[in-house]
């Protein structure tokens, strides 16, 4: 059974978020604000942390980012359920670190499909029973029990999302990984092609793992991205 934390201000979507995913065996507590919301995550550690985005005193890209920010929130799945749903929105999500999001209206069925791959994916974490072993190619090794990667001698952080991606990339290192195959083998689901999702998640990879002139993510146009573990130092290598 999994622990997930709602934040939502609006009562009557709360219940049905956490009505529904009771049913799937989880177990749900709920918060209508972002400052409780934010206590609530630090104080419970849950699974997972589905966030409204539009809520008074405290927006859902702050709290994103709070959690982000805080050492024993930062590798908790966040899926963002809001309202804003535009292309401009759904970037700003991912780059106050969601994980996910999921514009209301919404299905239930899609929702419990997001929590289903978001958990998934979070078996990487600490309290997982079972973890992936550690790759290493080139330059690069990952650390699963952490969601850390080793990046030529430097100790980097990850997200689980982060991790998941680079996980993939791992597993195909040298060859082109297109946007389809990370959606289906990360997010667990196949929508129509969601470049921004994956655009804006390759970009804070880059960062983590780019210091200097050395780079290690091609962006291969019209196919996806290919892993180079040793490195290269071409200057254009894409976004």
């Amino acid at each position: 059974m999994s622990r997930i934390l709602v934040i939502e201000d609006d009562l009557s979507i709360s219940e049905l978020v956490k009505i529904n995913l009771e049913l799937l065996g989880h177990q749900v507590i709920t918060a209508p604000d972002g400052i409780k919301g934010l206590a609530m995550a630090t104080q419970n550690r849950p699974d997972l942390i589905v966030l409204d985005v539009m809520m008074p005193d405290l927006d859902g890209f702050t709290v994103c980012q709070r959690l982000r920010q805080n050492r024993e929130t930062n590798p908790i799945p966040v899926l963002m359920l809001t309202a804003l749903s535009t292309t401009k929105d759904k970037v700003a999500g991912f780059d106050a670190g969601a994980d996910d999001y999921l514009p209301k209206p919404f299905d239930i069925p899609e929702l419990q499909v997001r929590v289903r791959a978001l958990l998934r994916r979070a078996g990487s974490v600490p309290h997982s029973a079972s973890l992936p072993e550690i790759l290493t190619a080139g330059e690069i090794t990952l650390i699963p029990e952490n969601l850390q990667a080793q990046v030529d001698k430097r100790i980097e952080k990850l997200t689980p999302t982060e991790f998941e991606i680079l996980h993939c990339l791992m597993q195909h290192h040298g060859q082109t990984v297109s946007t389809g195959k990370l959606l289906e083998e990360v997010w667990g689901y196949s929508p129509d092609d969601d470049v921004d999702t994956i655009r804006v998640h390759i970009r804070h990879l880059r960062t983590r793992m780019e210091k200097g002139e050395r780079k290690y993510i091609k962006t291969v146009y019209g196919g996806g991205y290919q892993l180079v573990a040793e490195g290269f130092t071409k200057d254009k290598n894409g976004e």
